[in-house]
This record gives C-alpha cells, sequence and structure tokens, in this order.
C-alpha cells in the first residue's frame, strides 16, 4: 500500500464553507496529505467608519481590496444597510472600478455584487501597476480597506506616482491562539513533515518560532514552500531556505510546485 507524503499547510481555512478544503483536496491528488492549521485569528474595527465610507461612493474613485478579510468587513456593514445598499449603493460602485488582489477575495467581491478587477494579478505590486495603468490622476481618492499589517508596497506606488489613496484598517491580525498546541501534538503524533507551506507573511510571523523549535536539528530536512513571492520574500527573510514558490496563489499551482518540491 502506498503511503502518502505528510505535508503541513499553515493557513486560514475558508469561512463558511463546508467540505475539504481546495489545497488539502489538490494536494491529495498529487499524492500529499496534507494537514491545514490556522495560524491567524482576525478582529474587526472601525466598521462604523468602514459603513459611512462605504455608503458615500460619490466620495470615491474606486475600491482596493487585497485580502479576504477587508472584503468580509464590508459584508458586515452591508447586512445592516442591506435596503439601501441593493436599492442604490451597489449600483454606484458599480460604475467604479474594484481592484482585487486573488482569486478568493475576487469571489467575495463578486458576492456582494460587484465586478472584480485585477483577479489574476498574484501581488499588491503587480495590482498597483494595473491601477498606474487604468487610472486617471485626477480622479477622487481610492478607498482601501484593509488589515493592521499590510505591506506598503501598493500604497506607496500610487502616492509616488500621484494617485490619491484613502486607507482605513478594518481588521487585527494577530496569532491564533491555538497554533501552538496544534503544532505540537502534529509534530508528536506524525513527526517532520515532510514539507511545510506558509500562506502569508503574517502566518510566517506568528508561527516559524515554533516550527524551528519542534523541528530542531531536522529543520534542513523540510521543504518549505510559498504561496507567492511576498511570502517567499518573508521566508528568506527569516533565514530559511525557501523550495519551491507557488506561480500563481491557486491550489494548483501550489500543489504542483509541492510535488515537483519533493520528487
Amino acid at each position: 500500500m502506498l503511503v502518502k507524503m505528510l505535508v503541513l499547510l499553515l493557513k486560514e481555512p475558508r469561512d463558511g464553507d463546508s467540505g475539504p478544503d481546495p489545497y488539502i483536496k489538490e494536494l491529495a491528488s498529487h499524492g500529499l496529505k496534507a494537514t491545514l492549521f490556522p495560524v491567524l485569528s482576525f478582529k474587526f474595527v472601525s466598521l462604523k467608519t468602514l459603513s459611512d465610507k462605504l455608503f458615500q461612493p460619490e466620495k470615491y474613485g474606486g475600491l482596493i481590496f487585497t485580502s479576504p478579510r477587508a472584503v468580509e468587513a464590508v459584508k458586515m456593514c452591508m447586512k445592516e444597510r442591506q435596503e439601501e445598499w441593493s436599492s442604490s449603493v451597489r449600483d454606484k460602485w458599480s460604475t467604479k472600478s474594484v481592484y482585487v488582489v486573488g482569486k478568493a477575495t475576487a469571489a467575495l467581491v463578486g458576492g456582494i455584487g460587484l465586478n472584480p478587477l485585477g483577479e489574476d494579478t498574484g501581488t499588491a505590486e503587480v495590482l498597483s501597476r494595473v491601477i498606474i495603468e487604468r487610472e486617471d490622476k485626477d480622479i477622487p481618492p481610492l478607498f482601501f480597506p484593509c488589515g493592521s499589517i499590510k505591506r506598503e508596497v501598493l500604497p506607496t506606488a500610487l502616492r509616488e506616482n500621484g494617485f490619491p489613496l484613502e486607507t482605513l484598517t478594518v481588521y487585527q491580525t494577530a496569532g491564533h491562539p491555538d497554533v501552538e498546541k496544534n503544532l505540537c501534538n502534529y509534530f508528536a503524533e506524525q513527526g517532520l513533515p515532510a514539507s511545510i507551506a506558509f500562506f502569508s507573511p503574517s502566518g510566517v510571523t506568528f508561527s516559524l518560532e515554533t516550527v524551528r523549535r519542534l523541528a530542531g536539528e531536522r529543520l534542513a530536512q523540510i521543504k518549505f514552500a510559498a504561496i507567492g513571492p511576498t511570502t517567499r520574500d518573508a521566508m528568506l527573510a527569516e533565514g530559511l531556505s525557501v523550495s519551491c514558490t507557488a506561480e500563481k496563489p491557486t491550489p494548483e499551482h501550489l500543489a504542483a510546485a509541492m510535488s515537483k518540491a519533493l520528487k
């Protein structure tokens, strides 16, 4: 009987979804047995301010979302004023550009009735170039709801090129309370995984120390994978040897990269 190679995914599970995580499912098709642990926790903040801004679309030239959590914050505001959103506000935003990074964020934006642009960009850096190419500098400010731990690549690029931008922190990121316990149990019961994939720089920040302690001298035996270049850079900055990086942040691309690295 063929024994599947064990891999560990340090990411957030999908919100409100039943059934297997698509990354676990895709890795299984490559003969890899994946375990997923959430490494981050989130707390929504400034929702009243967000609601006030969201329901004044005439003040803005468009929207920017670089994470699913920011869209979730918008959805929470919408539920409080659903009739107003559906009757007029959504249509006003629909006349403006709504920029996103990644397919997960794009799907959530589509779910609130808006048309996402840039889902294939993959990183905030690439998205900033798309915005600079498409927009005029004399538009009203673009509105960017974001997390407390965000890279400054996109805001810096837009402002340096003369594009008006307004940011609002709508969620705070912290380490998941169970990450250390989950990792300790995994290493005790399953042993050393063949590969570990990180899905965000924050995930690296809040879990790598525990992984290092548990792996000890065997750390170099683990093939480390990154969901994209931003996460890869965070891993390299911590002194990790990165075996592979997904070409795009999708289950298919990550599974292909991890499978190739483990051969």
